[in-house]
């Protein structure tokens, strides 16, 4: 059900929902970074530089998403690469305004058992993320109490809405779906042909009042950036890559 809290996986990690919302469980000097998107291939080694950290569930069994900087068509991007797998890279953000997400990605090895209308199926081959500062009070009553339920269980704060833009042509492009664990997440579905770059670019605040604008017409402050990919539920295994990831003040700011 939409807006239940969802019961521990199998796995035996603690399910705070399939994309991300334990990928709040940022260090706490990390919250101090300056408020902007650090490259994601700066780094001269394999490993994304910071203020990018490796963020996964609590307590988590499910083998950690691989992310590592390599050399691809004459450019250093970001492979991600999910094997029965979960895990995100987070970027914190000092209050950020929500302004333009751009991206470039392309998967190269889908997870053809994805589904996201289901918790079996709640996998993705990549995915971009945005967590919003969203006040507490605005998030329903039920949904509230199991918010502070599971930060009791996991000794952190969650986020009160992330939106997630995900690689899945097997729904028509701009779809957005709930969440199969928790209406905290909600999906823009995105997609392309395997093997081939695709651009991307996305207004946050108009997606924002999209996805939550039933609960705030103020579109509020960025709390991170993330990207990530998993394969825990379905068992599968994905290949993709993510490229020139930035964020820029909305037009007219």
């Amino acid at each position: 059900m939409p807006g239940a809290w969802p019961e521990p996986r199998s796995s035996g990690a603690a399910a705070l929902g399939a994309l991300g919302l334990a990928a709040a469980l940022l260090p706490a000097a990390a919250m101090a970074a300056e408020p902007l998107l650090a490259p994601l291939a700066a780094a001269a080694d394999e490993a994304p530089a910071a203020p990018w950290a490796w963020a996964g569930l609590p307590a988590q069994r499910p083998p950690p998403t691989g992310f590592r900087v390599r050399e691809l068509d004459g450019r250093r991007v970001l492979q991600v690469e999910a094997d029965r797998s979960y895990g995100n890279l987070v970027h914190p953000l000092a209050g950020a305004a929500a302004g333009v997400l751009s991206w470039r990605w392309r998967v190269d090895l889908p997870l053809p058992a994805a589904d996201l209308r289901t918790r079996q199926g709640d996998d993705a081959a990549l995915k971009v993320c945005a967590m919003f500062d969203l006040p507490r009070e605005r998030v329903p009553f039920v949904e509230r109490q199991l918010l502070r339920l599971a930060e009791s269980r996991v000794g952190a704060a969650l986020p009160n809405a992330t939106l997630c833009y995900v690689w899945d042509p097997s729904w028509p492009r701009g779809s957005l779906v709930p969440n199969a664990y928790t209406r905290r997440v909600r999906f823009v579905t995105l997609g392309g042909e395997p093997g081939v770059w695709q651009a991307e670019r996305h207004e946050l605040a108009a997606d924002f009042l999209r996805a939550f604008g039933d609960e705030s017409r103020t579109v509020p402050p960025l709390r991170a950036i993330l990207v990530g990919a998993d394969a825990d539920n379905t068992g599968g295994r994905s290949v993709g890559w993510i490229d020139a990831l930035g964020l820029e003040p909305a037009a007219g700011r």
